[in-house]
């Protein structure tokens, strides 16, 4: 299995970031695509209008969220991957970390990628507006 870590800093407050992150509409309009669930312990969700599903293992409001996770490439019988976001403010802005663990063989660059080009560059957009 591989794994991958990467953050990105936005000109918001980490309690802005992860109330968009948590709330299914405000995750649309930030990623740009259609999400569904709620962020609470034991909830499915999806994004990316269903490309990604999973469950929702833990949340610290404000601070962290811990996911299963699995995209509609992942292989049928791969385990679903685990994911945690991390928010916190530094030097006036918010960092966003993602840490994603047992992804398929091949994972970790194309979802790297994936990270970047499907969250962090519209997020950018998102809170470039205040």
């Amino acid at each position: 299995m591989e794994s991958l870590e990467l953050s990105a800093s936005f000109p918001a407050t980490s309690a802005e970031v992860f109330a968009a992150w948590a709330d299914a509409e405000m995750h649309s309009e930030m990623t740009g695509a259609p999400a569904t669930g709620r962020t609470e312990a034991g909830q499915p969700f999806t994004a990316w209008d269903g490309y990604i599903t999973g469950k929702t293992l833990s949340v610290e409001p404000g601070r962290r969220i811990v996911q299963a996770w699995r995209t509609s490439e992942f292989p049928e019988d791969a385990p679903d991957s685990a994911l945690e976001v991390l928010f916190e403010d530094v030097a006036g802005a918010a960092r966003v970390t993602i840490r994603h663990t047992d992804l398929p063989p091949g994972g970790a660059a194309k979802y790297t990628e994936g990270w970047e080009q499907f969250y962090f560059a519209p997020m950018r957009a998102c809170f470039q507006v205040k």
